[in-house]
């Protein structure tokens, strides 16, 4: 088993779905739960909206007993706001907090947050620590390897990081500069995993999507468990395939057209149940390609399904994909 603080105990060999911005919501979360997500955590959550009291940002901290061990993500560059943030976490009762050293889009890195932090090794430790001393939750960090290929400090940042508290570190193999580009380089995550000054969990993170890589990056560098990020989009059962892989060697059966449609159903059904019918219709748009994905002669079905604003008429495209789209 894996521990992270003294309370959270995961199976072996962990899977972790990674926090996405606008995907990693409630009814996403609760398809990749049934399908065998050990351990989630939700969009991030800017530090400086929490505070602000600002309706985005508070919706982002909902969570459900059924999603646990659940984590709250936030980000900031402020030690100040990043204290007062934990404290805001911590009154929602999550099992852990996570802090995001790692997003590299352009407007978290320009207000010092993120993989924005990746320049200033002492301001992150420092933001860590204060995030640390505010709270009584475990907490966690996802970063990156670094700024870019010149200055990959991952080792510097995890034993500095574990000194100050910190009680899991996910790593994702990019640099800042490689954005989601290029291949995700483990070696140096291993490496933070073999260093004998370290003792908390660490995660891998980039570039798994199937259960043949997941194995083959398991074996190769050792590490605590994995995160899953891309791959997990409109297909939930990525977690339940990989863990049956590791368990027999042999692969699940893909999901026929009637679970895709199911638990695309019900993704709909939470999404519009949590936001309303207009905004939740709105944002599964984003999904659908996904969940059809490689079904032949599908284009018709998908622009009704980003077009139409009535839940029941999204339901009923759906049911009608079961009927017109045999395999």
């Amino acid at each position: 088993m894996i521990k992270i603080g003294d309370k959270i105990i995961l199976p072996d060999f962990p899977l972790l779905l990674a926090p996405m911005e606008d995907v990693s919501d409630p009814p996403f979360r609760y398809g990749c739960k049934q399908h065998g997500a050990d351990l989630m955590y939700t969009e991030f959550i800017s530090s400086e909206g929490l505070i602000r009291d600002a309706i985005k940002s508070r919706k982002k901290l909902d969570f459900f007993d059924y999603e646990r061990p659940i984590g709250i993500q936030i980000f900031g560059g402020d030690e100040e706001a990043m204290a007062l943030s934990a404290k805001i976490v911590d009154a929602t009762n999550p099992d852990l907090l996570d802090i995001n050293f790692g997003c590299p889009v352009k407007k978290v890195v320009c207000k010092g947050a993120g993989a924005g932090v990746l320049k200033d090794i002492d301001l992150m430790v420092r933001l860590a620590k204060a995030v640390v001393k505010s709270t009584t939750l475990p907490v966690t960090v996802k970063t990156r390897l670094g700024w870019d290929d010149s200055s990959i400090n991952i080792m510097e940042v995890a034993e500095r990081l574990q000194d100050v508290g910190i009680k899991a570190l996910t790593i994702h193999g990019r640099t800042r500069a490689q954005m989601y580009k290029g291949e995700a380089n483990w070696s140096h995550i291993a490496r933070v995993k073999n260093n004998s000054r370290i003792t908390i969990p660490i995660f891998g993170n980039g570039d798994i999507d199937s259960p043949e890589k997941a194995l083959e990056y398991k074996n190769r560098y050792g590490v605590d468990g994995i995160m899953i990020g891309r791959a997990a989009i409109g297909y939930p059962w990525i977690f339940d395939e990989i863990k049956y892989f590791f368990n027999t060697g042999k692969h699940l059966p893909k999901p026929t057209i009637e679970n895709r449609v199911e638990v695309c159903k019900m993704h709909v059904q939470k999404s519009v149940e949590w936001k309303g019918e207009k905004l939740g219709l709105l944002e599964m748009r984003n999904h659908y390609a996904n969940y059809f994905k490689g079904i032949p002669n599908f284009k018709e079905t998908r622009t009704k399904l980003v077009t139409l604003n009535s839940y029941n008429e999204i339901s009923e495209t759906l049911d009608n994909i079961t009927l017109t789209h045999c395999e």
